[in-house]
């Protein structure tokens, strides 16, 4: 959990950003985490020992000092002003411009993809859907178990070490390139995942295509209606989606009602790796 934002600032810098501290704090202090400011490109060891830098964010201007930190093993942002606009800042992922402006999601999200921790979406009435992790995978075999979900759906790897190897590779390469994906879908009331559902990018297609399945003991409550609604919601104010597209089985009746309720309209049949599918596509 994010504690504390550390600012490892250079001497100019340091000035400014003490002036308006309190405006970075009335972002950051209501979600119950600290503010640091500091001076200069290292802080004494004694210094750097006073910090969790597991539950920590360190946010710097000097790439010298980002690369320190990243090596010693701090979740590292780099900060962007006028006067380092041409530094480079290779050992970084994440960097940030005008932090008085900067929301605490930022930050939080920032700091929970270093740390390996899921992003929390959204949530609805009774579901919450956060990205999916290496430790979900146990649940999606339960899901994928069904007959009646895989029928109309590509199946898990038969070994579970490859779907976890799998999954790894996801979070990497798709939630944090794309920003969103194919997600996990949890019960508030008991957090256990009941399913998955988003948004992914198929190859050939130029829009983003939701996807969703819910385990057979939880379907017939509205769950899928409910997620489906919410994630169009989602790409419509934030993703800036215009359309959203569909591909179901011809057979797969359930889906395809499940996408009229939605606003989806059938837009003639595509082929897919040899399968033929109905293609649904709903303007947000």
């Amino acid at each position: 959990m994010l504690k504390c934002v550390l600012f490892l600032l250079s001497e100019d810098y340091y000035e400014v950003v003490s002036r308006h501290r309190d405006v970075i704090c009335q972002n950051l202090c209501p979600h119950q985490v600290r503010v640091k400011i500091k001076r200069a490109m290292e802080m004494p060891k004694s210094d750097k020992e006073v910090y969790d830098r597991k539950e920590t964010l360190l946010v710097t201007d000097i790439p010298a000092a980002a690369a320190l930190f990243r090596k010693e093993g701090w979740y590292v942002a780099a900060l962007y002003h006028e006067g380092n606009q041409k530094e480079s800042f290779p050992a970084v992922q994440y960097g940030m411009e005008d932090i008085f402006q900067v929301a605490y999601q930022t930050y939080e999200a920032a700091y929970k993809r270093m740390a390996g921790l899921p992003w929390d979406i959204l949530e609805t009435e009774r579901l919450r859907v956060r990205e999916g992790t290496v430790e979900d995978v146990e649940a999606y075999y339960r899901i994928y178990s069904s007959p009646s979900v895989t029928l109309y759906m590509e199946d898990l790897y038969e070994d579970k070490e490859l779907e976890r190897d799998y999954m790894k590779t996801y979070i990497e390469r798709i939630y944090a390139f794309y920003g969103y994906g194919l997600w996990s879908v949890v019960l508030k009331e008991t957090g256990q995942v009941i399913g998955r559902a988003g948004l992914s990018v198929r190859q050939g297609f130029d829009l983003p295509e939701l996807g969703f399945v819910i385990d057979v003991p939880h379907q017939r409550k509205g769950y899928g209606l409910e997620v489906c609604r919410a994630i169009l919601g989602y790409a419509k104010e934030e993703l800036a989606f215009e359309q959203v597209q569909a591909l179901v089985d011809k057979d797969n009746f359930i889906s395809k009602k499940l996408l009229e309720k939605l606003g989806f309209v059938y837009d003639g049949r595509v082929c897919v790796e040899r399968r033929n599918y109905e293609l649904f596509i709903k303007t947000l």
